[in-house]
């Protein structure tokens, strides 16, 4: 059963937006006391969070699919709606975020480091918070927007001080079992080790860790055997180890080949021909393998390598190894450049940017683009006229109107708000006569005229007695 997965596909979805509330205070003897409806809550995010105790990404091989909580419609009595809970993912240490095309949206080293994969979606405004002086009793509200929806690649790179590489067999399990607590599969046959193994070596002051990487084969730069799978665990490695098995029973393999193809591998991939490295000729305590060591080490050492001579079993140069290994670790410890702490970085738009662009598609069609008319088409309720008659407010004042013209547009002209895939298309009418100016005056509403019976016995009973009043008070006229 798979208990190690360093590469996923993930499917995520923010929380959707409450909606606003259209509501109108009542009490007794003050049936129109004005809008009070509240605003709809702000759907929850989902974030990822690098969990130091989290080492694999099997919990989202399983469940790939993750949705944040909505928020919660308001309601009347100005009572906004409550918020979506947020989700937050953990994942290990050394997880690159990928777009489903390949590229990089966040690299996530550190515990604590987070990425906003999902934004949720703004809560609607109430007809509360739309009332204004010239719209005094707002009859609509906004929706809420919907969440962010995204797939996103998810892969795990091992950050380890050293790494171990070579063919399969070639001793690389047995080397870091020996050389810290870790205690991967060894057996005598290849491809025994199918994930990367992480152990702690401490030699003197200097500890660090060392990674067991899967056996590479030549073609595995290309997709053969395991090696494309895991070369990229080595990419975040400061040293690199070539492992060669002076004692394989193949005919046609020996150190040198071995290494030469291990190297042109690395090279392939991209960027790990440069890494500080150096070479351990195993299985040593072989008769044949002295000899063979014997014959391949002034070779390697001619090309500026240190080479070590090590065996597993009978321990030996292991000690004069991990010394060696925590001298190149400190230095290239050293020689990285310091960390600093990651700076808010605050970008405010220009004050003159519009927002939007007006493109012609062909005769008589045009194209809106911008995050604000997208967004407020969104928040918009086509079942309400009053609701597009705002809307058209809003794209009047935004200076739409004034674009169409500017490129010719005319009375029934298509206009398309948003993209190809998922637009809003209407009829342009220009001088904004779509909604709320057919209602009546500002600030008045047609559903709120007509008065309740008692009221309205009420007022022509005070009607009836001032207009008594006004006859007696002609008919005496003391003064004539």
């Amino acid at each position: 059963m798979t208990t190690f997965v360093d590469r996923v596909e993930l499917h995520v979805a923010a929380g959707n937006g409450g909606h606003g509330c259209a509501s109108v205070h009542r009490e007794k003897f003050k049936p129109l006391g004005g809008p009070d409806g509240g605003d709809g809550g702000r759907g929850g995010d989902v974030t990822l969070v690098v969990d130091p105790e989290v080492t694999t990404l099997l919990e989202y091989h399983h469940r790939p699919h993750r949705k944040a909580t909505n928020g919660k419609p308001g309601a009347g009595g100005n009572r906004t709606g409550a918020l979506g809970k947020d989700l937050v993912l953990p994942v290990p240490d050394g997880t690159v975020v990928l777009s489903p095309s390949g590229e990089v949206l966040a690299d996530l080293v550190g515990p604590g480091t987070s990425f906003v994969a999902g934004q949720g979606g703004r809560g609607g405004l109430g007809n509360a918070a739309l009332a204004s002086p010239r719209r005094k009793a707002p009859g609509f509200a906004l929706l809420g927007e919907p969440g962010e929806s995204r797939d996103l690649v998810l892969e795990l790179k091992t950050i380890a001080d050293v790494a171990l590489v070579g063919y399969p067999s070639a001793g690389k399990s047995s080397l870091i079992s020996v050389l810290s607590a870790a205690r991967p599969k060894i057996a005598d046959y290849p491809f025994t080790t199918l994930v990367p193994n992480l152990g702690v070596v401490t030699a003197g002051e200097s500890v660090y860790t060392v990674a067991d990487v899967p056996g590479l084969i030549p073609g595995a730069s290309e997709g053969r055997g395991l090696g494309l799978e895991f070369l990229r665990h080595v990419e975040r490695c400061e040293v690199l180890v070539h492992v060669l098995d002076c004692a394989t029973l193949e005919s046609e393999r020996d150190p040198l080949t071995d290494f030469r193809v291990i190297e042109e591998e690395l090279a392939q991939y991209g960027g790990l021909d440069e890494r500080p490295r150096l070479v351990v000729l195993n299985k040593t305590d072989i008769p044949e393998g002295q000899d063979l060591a014997d014959i391949v080490r002034p070779e390697l050492e001619a090309r500026g390598l240190r080479v070590f001579e090590v065996s597993a079993v009978s321990r030996k140069g292991l000690r004069e190894l991990s010394f060696a290994l925590g001298e190149l670790v400190t230095s290239a410890r050293a020689a990285k450049p310091r960390e600093e702490a990651t700076r808010v970085v605050i970008r405010p738009k220009a004050v003159n940017e519009a927002g939007f662009t007006v493109a012609p598609e062909g005769e008589g069609f045009f194209r809106v683009r911008g995050e604000k008319p997208e967004r407020w088409v969104l928040q918009t309720d086509f079942s309400n006229e009053e609701a597009v008659g705002y809307l058209a407010d809003r794209f009047n004042r935004l200076g739409v109107e004034d674009e169409l013209l500017r490129l010719g547009a005319r009375e029934g002209d298509g206009v398309a708000i948003g993209p190809e895939d998922n637009a809003v298309v209407f009829d342009w009418e220009p001088s904004v006569t779509a909604g709320a100016e057919m209602l009546g005056r500002r600030g008045e509403d047609h559903r709120m005229n007509p008065l309740r019976p008692a009221a309205a016995r009420r007022r022509d009973r005070e009607a009836r007695r001032k207009d008594a009043a006004q006859r007696e008070f002609e008919e005496f006229r003391p003064f004539d």
